[in-house]
Formats: structure tokens, sequence, C-alpha cells
């Protein structure tokens, strides 16, 4: 069964620029988070081709998971996924649809970590997060998403 919550929602308007803590967003359906840079197609890696750029998570876990085994502390904005999870293995959820409070979302792959992580935050997030650097997905339907929503089966 799955479940598990959200603990941080992270925004940023443009590819590159820090990313903004907030307390709730508003998704769309094949588009994104409102306020997002991949929302207004400003992201870093909005013109690379293929899908599941409209939604990144990550688990809270495997951040912590990092600074326990690398060393490596950073915040959960850091990570420069959208949405940070508590409960819930994502791993898992690559091909799967599921609920982020009212928002149905579906897998499409892993976010491993990159080197324009690595150049914004610290060369350790690269090994710090394979395997565990979170999911991308496609948003599936409108709605907001607030921090203690619940994750569940769709």
């Amino acid at each position: 069964m799955l479940q598990g919550n959200v603990v941080s929602i992270n925004v940023t308007a443009k590819g590159g620029e820090p990313m903004n803590s907030i307390d709730e967003v508003r998704a769309v359906a094949g588009k994104g988070l409102e306020g997002d840079r991949y929302f207004a197609q400003d992201g870093t890696f909005s013109k690379a081709s293929g899908s599941g750029r409209e939604v990144t998570l990550i688990e809270a876990e495997a951040i912590e998971g990092m600074e326990h085994d690398y060393g490596t502390k950073i915040e959960y904005k850091d990570a420069r996924r959208n949405i940070v999870t508590r409960g819930v293995a994502l791993n898992h959820l690559v091909g799967k649809e599921f609920r982020v409070g009212e928002v149905a979302m579906r897998g499409i792959r892993l976010c491993e970590p990159c080197n324009h992580l690595a150049s914004l935050t610290n060369e350790k997030v690269k090994p710090g997060l394979v395997h565990r650097g979170g999911l991308r997905g496609e948003i599936l339907s409108d709605g907001t998403i607030r921090v203690g929503d619940s994750i569940g089966e769709r």
C-alpha cells in the first residue's frame, strides 16, 4: 500500500535560479506547477526531448541518507525537486499512477543527479543521490498540492 506525505514544495521561475519553498502550488495537467520554470518552459532542460518535466519528486529520506552516508547536507529546496516526500518509495512509482493530495500523477522515470545539480550545490550530490535522486512525473489532473498532503494510490 502506498502511503506518504508532502513535506516541502519548491519552485523557481527561471532555470538555474535558487528554488523557493512554498506552502501550496497549483498543478496543471500536461503543463506543470504554476510558478515553476518548467511550467513557463524556462527550465535548463526545457528544450530537451522526452517527457517527465512537469513535476519532480524526491524522498526526504534520500536527502537525509546522503548526509548520513556522504556527509553532504543540503536543504530540501536545494535538491532542486518540486515535491519532497516522506514515507513513500518513489522509485517504485515509475510507470504507475498515484495521487499527491487531490492531484493525479504518473511516474515517468527516475531523476538521477546530474552535473547541473552538482554545479548548483555540491559535487558530492552525484554519488550521494545515485538511484535515489527522485522521480520525474506527469500531472494528469488539475488541483492544488499543499505541504502535509497525503500521497497514495490512484
